[in-house]
């Protein structure tokens, strides 16, 4: 059974799971009004393929473990730079810092609301595993 929970509410969330795994440059995009796809965009970067993979597998099980809710659509590129998990509302990707630059995303939506650091955080708080 799955939990239901506002899409800003999951944003902040995932956000902080990647915080806390220590994903890098976390941005938390509000595309609902510029975007048909998804209410939020969260994006982060990751140091190296091996920490992208890791990044997406631990969000993938935790969101499961909170909410039991799967990703709709989880797709990769065959090194592992570029992941992206769709919960619907919510899309995720996770980038090394170099594919983020080229592609980016942020520029792309530059007429989306960007959620702050201090919101996701506060949004977020009581799923830190840090507390």
């Amino acid at each position: 059974m799955t939990e239901e929970i506002s899409s800003k509410k999951l944003s902040s969330i995932v956000a902080r799971v990647l915080d806390d795994k220590k994903a890098i440059d976390i941005a938390v995009l509000n595309v609902a009004n510029v975007c048909v796809l998804s209410d939020y965009f969260v994006i982060a970067s990751a140091t190296s393929t091996t920490q992208v993979k890791g990044l997406t597998s631990s969000l993938r099980e935790r969101i499961k473990e909170l909410f039991g809710r799967i990703p709709n659509g989880d797709e990769n590129d065959l090194k592992n730079r570029w992941n992206l998990l769709d919960y619907g509302d919510v899309i995720v990707h996770i980038m090394m810092d170099d594919v983020r630059e080229s592609y980016a995303l942020e520029k792309f939506w530059n007429h989306a609301l960007k959620v702050s650091r201090e919101e996701w955080e506060e949004e977020s708080k009581e799923y830190s595993v840090y507390k």
